[in-house]
């Protein structure tokens, strides 16, 4: 039976075990916080390491989600880090929002210990883990991916090989410039329709009916019309992350995002009061005050 390592046991990484546990797949987990791995394994069924090296050891394909490029170094590097645990043609799917530098930075390193890494960022939510329909763009060798793609199957309606390693964390970057702004659109029309008078409700049943009915706009509607009950699905300080990393690759192409620069600096400014915690719909709360 294949076994899969998942490293980073957070909102996203423990998702995918569950998804995974649940299609029957072995599955050991490794979280820098022993106590949050230690949860996840026991309520799907999984083993937990208590180190990467340990994980990825036991590992025919491993899974790494974690929150930006410092902890992925971090995860990598020393004696019980990711490297160190290495077999040769174990396949590391890195699924983490990153920097396509510091993707590209790691690959060597891989390909120095027999294993090989696809640049594997997802996007979707903790409900379209779940659900098994995520979006998985892939950079690095085709053959590696076919290697991964029945891990990978189980977890996305669609995988995307888009070309060498850094491709896909290029790719992540885009589809989330995206994202971050549709939220930041969707928050402001709200509060601009309760200020004008509308009913919260049935404006986001009309925005949800209209043009800009995409799969987020649907998917979000709980923490849109209910943000003091819904759960986190991906935190604001996240988007601030990502809006960093957004900023700086369209700064190394020469490209000009004037939408993506508002968008960095609204998102900071929610952070700085307070919804850094929150979910990203946070916005819509912020800009209420």
């Amino acid at each position: 039976m294949t076994v899969v390592a998942v490293v980073g046991a957070g909102r996203m990484g423990a998702a995918m075990v569950g998804r995974l546990r649940a299609a029957d797949v072995g599955v050991v987990v490794y979280n820098r916080t022993r106590d949050k791995a230690t949860a996840v394994a026991t309520r799907h069924g999984a083993s937990v390491a208590a180190t990467a090296r340990e994980a990825v050891a036991a590992a025919d394909i491993v899974l790494v989600s974690l929150a930006d490029d410092d902890a992925l170094r971090e995860a990598y590097s020393g004696d019980d880090g990711v490297l160190a645990g290495l077999r040769p043609d174990v396949v590391i799917c890195e699924t983490s929002t990153v920097a396509p530098e510091t993707i590209r930075e790691l690959e060597p390193m891989v390909a120095e210990q027999g294993g090989r890494l696809l640049d594997a960022p997802v996007s979707g939510s903790v409900p379209l883990v779940e659900r098994g329909e995520l979006s998985v763009m892939v950079g690095g060798d085709p053959a590696a991916l076919e290697v991964a793609r029945p891990v990978l199957d189980q977890l996305a309606k669609a995988v995307f090989h888009l070309g060498d390693v850094g491709a896909g964390a290029t790719m992540k970057l885009v589809v989330n410039g995206v994202v971050h702004a549709l939220n930041v659109a969707v928050s402001e029309a709200l509060v601009l329709a309760e200020r004008a008078g509308l009913d919260r409700a049935a404006t986001y049943e009309v925005l949800a009916s209209s043009a800009v009915a995409a799969p987020y706009v649907h998917y979000k509607s709980d923490a849109f019309l209910r943000p003091d009950d819904a759960p986190v699905a991906f935190s604001l300080d996240l988007v601030a992350k990502d809006q960093v990393l957004i900023g700086a690759l369209a700064e190394s192409v020469g490209a000009s995002m004037p939408q993506a620069e508002a968008t960095r600096d609204l998102v900071a400014a929610a952070v700085a009061a307070g919804f850094g915690d929150a979910d990203m719909s946070a916005v819509a709360p912020f800009l209420r005050r």
